[in-house]
């Protein structure tokens, strides 16, 4: 009788790296020589497409409530030890900034603070739709936060005539000086209330480097530095089904149904014309790729052979590779990005903060 399984050699290797109280030698091993043929493995295993999100709904739920607390007590806790008075966010309409809001308005609550010091900004340019703008200033009048709206236009538009940037040419420096205008105006705002940035960025973006330098890339606080986007989205999720607020729970499930964008781009018939899906790929994809990567240390021609299994029926390998490949070449690419994180509270055990986690 044989008792066998598949063992992933390579990944138990890199645990026995990370856990210093494994013994580095034992003298009661016993060294049995023997060999094997050497083949391709078909796994018999379930690989999980979605690594950071359990499946089961209530251990989902206990987890992005637990989740939703270490954000809200590390924000907590650098708003107790700067003395702030006040939390400013940039709101989108997004998926990140919505959730950086709801962070943020718990945060408040555990220090008994008003909401109304939570200047929840909204700065329209040239590529806001109607529909992230109203899911902005829904999101905002319903959390009772402080609303306050600066058109980026005219700033922006001055800025490109002082740097001779043709406003009909829409490249980086088009989409970047937007962004960097939104950041100098919440920075600003900060100052004149004693308060703080409240960063909206999430570790995806952070592992693509899909954030303009010096501009969305940067706050005082980072709450969602350790959030996958994917984990981002069951959290707003969560948040709708279980906040008892009809009118806050249709605006976050329509922000859940919108496409992702940096709304950058001028809009087309009035829609977004800018998907970062469409750009950089799937983000179901490459967190996929960021856990296997840096949880495990797994190679590329691993990773590509368990994304090949998780995720038949949904990309083809062709896809998963092209992707691939994308996330390998941006993540090694923008580094520098990394090197200068704001701080943020770290989250699960996947983390890109270059004081502790990406070594």
């Amino acid at each position: 009788e044989s008792i066998y399984t598949e063992l992933d050699i390579a990944r138990l290797n890199e645990e026995r790296r990370r856990m210093s109280t494994f013994p580095a030698s034992n003298e009661t091993y016993i060294n049995i020589e023997f060999s094997l043929k050497e083949e391709q493995t078909e796994l018999t295993r379930f690989v999980d497409p979605a690594p950071f999100v359990p499946g089961n709904k209530a251990d989902r739920e206990k987890r992005c409530e637990e989740i939703f607390m270490i954000q809200a007590m590390g924000l907590k806790k650098r708003l107790e030890h700067t003395h702030c008075k006040s939390a400013v966010i940039g709101i989108s309409g997004g998926l990140d900034s919505t959730l950086a809001l709801l962070v943020t308005v718990r945060a408040f609550d555990l220090l008994g603070m008003d909401h109304k010091n939570i200047k929840a900004v909204t700065m329209p340019g040239f590529g806001t739709t109607d529909r992230t703008y109203d899911n902005a200033v829904s999101l905002i009048k319903c959390l009772n936060a402080d609303f306050m709206e600066v058109s980026i236009k005219d700033a922006v538009n001055i800025h490109f005539r002082d740097i001779g940037q043709d406003p009909k040419v829409h490249d980086v420096t088009y989409e970047n000086g937007q962004a960097r205008e939104r950041t100098q105006i919440l920075m600003d705002i900060a100052n004149k209330t004693g308060g703080m940035v409240i960063g909206t960025g999430d570790l995806s973006e952070l592992a693509l480097g899909w954030a303009t330098y010096n501009g969305d890339h940067m706050s005082m606080y980072a709450v969602n530095a350790s959030v996958p986007k994917t984990l981002v989205r069951h959290l707003v999720r969560y948040y709708a089904d279980t906040c008892g607020d009809e009118a806050l729970e249709a605006v976050l499930l329509d922000v859940l149904d919108t496409p992702v964008s940096p709304e950058l781009l001028p809009p087309e018939d009035g829609k977004i014309s800018q998907k970062t899906e469409d750009l950089v790929g799937p983000y179901e994809l490459h967190y996929f790729f960021l856990f296997h990567f840096l949880r495990f240390g797994s190679r590329p021609a691993k990773i590509f052979y368990l994304a090949e299994i998780a995720f038949r029926g949904v990309y083809d390998s062709t896809t998963i590779k092209k992707w691939l490949t994308n996330f390998y070449r941006r993540f090694f690419a923008q580094q520098f990005k990394r090197s200068c994180l704001p701080d943020g509270p770290k989250v699960g055990s996947v983390s890109l903060s270059p004081r502790g986690d990406w070594r």
